[in-house]
C-alpha cells in the first residue's frame, strides 16, 4: 500500500525543480520501463503484482524500494489517462561528451529553443532510428526528463544522450575547425542539391521562430526542405520533429 508521503513525492516530480534537485525522473508503462531498466538506475518502482510476475527477467535491476500496488493506487500517482501496470523513478544520467568530440566523428543534433515536450521526445526517437547518439539542447529547450518528453521517447532515451549547453559558446569554439554546421531555413539551397557530410552538426530551431539569429550566424551550410510540386501552394511550414526526420533520413541515405 502506498503511503501518503510517497504519493506526495511522486506527484511532486511533475515539477522540474523537484526532479532537478533529486536528479531523478518518472517513467510509466510496461514497455518504457522495461527499456529503461537496464540503462538507468531505478530508485523506486510501484507496479501491480502482474507486472512484477511478468518481468522477473529484470529482477536484478529492481531497486530495494518498491511497492506492489493495485490499479486503483496506480491511478492516484500516474500522470497518464490510462496507466499501464507500472511507474518507476529513475536516476538521471550525466554525460560530459563535448559537442566538438561527438561532431568530429558522427552526426549530432543541436536544438535551439525547441519548447514542445512532445516534439523533443519525437526528435529523440528520430535520432535513435537513424543512429544519432548525441543531441545538444539550448537551456531554453524543453526538459528531456519531463513526463511528456519521457513518454514521447518510447524508450529511445536509453540509447540517445541529451545534453544541455550554451549553444553559442560551443559553436563559437568550433569556428576554426573543419566540422560542418548545418541549419534549416525557409530560404536556402534545397537539401537534395547540396553535399552532405558523414559527420557534423545539424541545428533545428524553435517551432515558431526557427533558428535564432545569434545561432544562425555560425551555420556554414544552410538547408531547405522543398515542398512538392515545386511552386505550388502547400503548408506554411513543417513540424520541427518531422523536419528533423526528413533531414536525418537524407544524411543517412547519402
Amino acid at each position: 500500500m502506498l503511503s501518503k508521503n510517497k504519493i506526495k513525492y511522486i506527484r511532486s516530480l511533475a515539477q522540474k525543480k523537484q526532479r532537478t534537485a533529486d536528479g531523478v525522473f518518472v517513467a510509466e508503462g510496461k514497455k518504457l520501463v522495461a527499456d529503461l531498466l537496464p540503462c538507468f538506475k531505478a530508485r523506486y518502482i510501484a507496479a501491480t503484482e502482474q507486472w512484477f510476475s511478468d518481468n522477473r527477467q529484470f529482477s536484478s535491476f529492481f531497486p530495494v524500494d518498491y511497492d506492489i500496488i493495485t490499479n486503483e493506487e496506480l491511478c492516484r500517482i500516474s500522470a497518464q489517462e490510462t496507466p499501464q501496470l507500472v511507474l518507476a523513478v529513475f536516476e538521471q544520467q550525466k554525460d560530459d561528451t563535448p559537442l566538438s568530440e561527438a561532431a568530429a566523428s558522427d552526426l549530432c543534433l543541436v536544438l535551439d529553443d525547441v519548447q514542445n515536450p512532445g516534439n523533443l521526445g519525437t526528435i529523440i526517437r528520430v535520432a535513435d532510428w537513424f543512429g544519432i547518439r548525441h543531441i545538444y539542447c539550448s537551456h531554453t529547450t524543453a526538459d528531456v526528463y519531463g513526463p511528456k518528453t519521457v513518454q514521447a521517447t518510447m524508450g529511445s532515451l536509453s540509447r540517445v544522450r541529451v545534453h544541455y549547453i550554451d549553444i553559442k559558446e560551443c559553436l563559437s569554439a568550433l569556428q576554426n575547425s573543419d566540422i560542418p554546421i548545418y541549419g534549416t531555413f525557409l530560404s536556402a539551397p534545397s537539401l537534395y542539391d547540396v553535399s552532405l557530410s558523414r559527420n557534423g552538426i545539424v541545428i533545428m530551431g524553435n517551432e515558431g521562430n526557427g533558428i535564432s539569429p545569434a545561432i544562425a550566424s555560425y551555420v556554414t551550410q544552410r538547408l531547405y526542405i522543398p515542398s512538392f510540386p515545386l511552386g505550388s501552394t502547400t503548408a506554411e511550414s513543417l513540424n520541427v520533429a518531422i523536419a528533423t526526420a526528413i533531414i536525418c533520413a537524407e544524411f543517412r541515405r547519402r
